[in-house]
């Protein structure tokens, strides 16, 4: 029975993560790219308005950091619940 608990915790915690990261991409992408450009138009970064480099780049780079993050994360719960490899 501790088994399937421990198992049922480590996946919850999976979950969890992944819906956290998710939510970071989608505001990054989404919500700064298309539903906030108009008020980050005034703020400029290379050369453009930061709304438009959200859509172009950002929100590229905001996915690559979740994915080393996303692994560090994975990392240190698999420690945790003692199933690494």
């Amino acid at each position: 029975m501790a088994d399937k608990s421990s198992s049922n915790a480590y996946w919850k915690a999976n979950i969890r993560t992944i819906q956290v990261f998710l939510v970071i991409w989608f505001v990054c992408s989404f919500g700064f790219g298309i539903l906030l450009r108009p008020m980050l138009s005034g703020i400029g970064i290379g050369g453009t308005d930061l709304g438009f480099w959200f859509a172009q780049q950002g929100s590229i780079l905001v996915f690559l950091v979740i994915i080393f993050a996303y692994a560090a994360r994975m990392n240190k719960l698999d420690k945790e619940h003692g199933v690494e490899e």
